[in-house]
């Protein structure tokens, strides 16, 4: 498993980096799950770290504009990979047209960069498709990986409220699209046997290397135990 992690700014990009992350996600709590930084953040990120870099654009409702413009924007930045949240997606169709918007505009730009669609595994409490519904949309809209989130972040784990059958299923039925998958939401170092038997391609985590609080801020110690663990 490739593990992600998400800091907000240079200083921990830097220690996600060098404590073993294989990518570095700029992402912006303040702005929800998946929300955006700045696109000066994600460009001084990428001069200063070498590997690959990950870009959230946001928990978007049904606007595809809006988001292809944001995605086009990440990419220009630097990200190689292009997250977007589908939080307030109520239908198939809205999904695809969202996320092959998406698409355009990043692969228009780079047809190298990654596009990210990813589902929220608490999907029921926020109203949106369910993460199940997800592979097939993102794979017929040219994404390459398809992942799942918690959208409220309340501390609440992804596993409270898909469990490890329905975990599976998921990765299973994006690896059955020929998509890579991700799977994140509050989990912790406990959660790591259930994960390797789940077997995503990469997980996602902040929290998790902040000491359980995720405005703690990153700790290149706990980064290091966390890829030393996943080997």
């Amino acid at each position: 498993m490739k593990l992600l992690v998400s800091p907000i700014d240079i200083d921990e990009a830097v220690i996600a980096e060098q404590g073993g992350a294989d990518i570095i996600d700029v992402k912006n709590p303040k702005e929800g799950s998946l929300g955006a930084n700045f696109p000066w953040v994600i460009q001084a990120v990428r001069a200063k770290v070498s590997g690959p870099l990950s870009a959230t654009i946001g928990d978007f409702n049904y606007k595809p504009g809006t988001a292809s413009l944001a995605a086009l924007g990440a990419a220009a930045a630097g990200a190689d990979y292009v997250k977007v949240g589908l939080y307030d997606i109520k239908t198939d169709e809205q999904a695809f047209e969202l996320l092959i918007s998406v698409v355009r505009a990043v692969k228009t730009y780079d047809r190298n960069k990654i596009v990210v669609a990813s589902g929220y595994s608490d999907y029921k409490r926020i109203g949106s498709i369910p993460a199940m519904q997800l592979p097939p949309i993102a794979q017929l809209a040219g994404c390459d990986v398809v992942m799942v989130d918690t959208g409220i972040k309340d501390g609440k784990s992804t596993f409270e409220f898909m469990d490890d059958d329905e975990l599976k299923a998921f990765v299973d039925a994006a690896h059955a699209e020929g998509l890579q998958c991700a799977l994140a939401g509050a989990l912790k170092f406990e959660d790591l046997p259930a994960l390797k038997k789940i077997g995503p391609d990469i997980i996602g985590v902040r929290g998790m290397v902040c000491g359980g609080n995720r405005n703690d801020g990153i700790r290149a110690d706990l980064v290091a135990k966390l890829r030393a663990s996943i080997n």
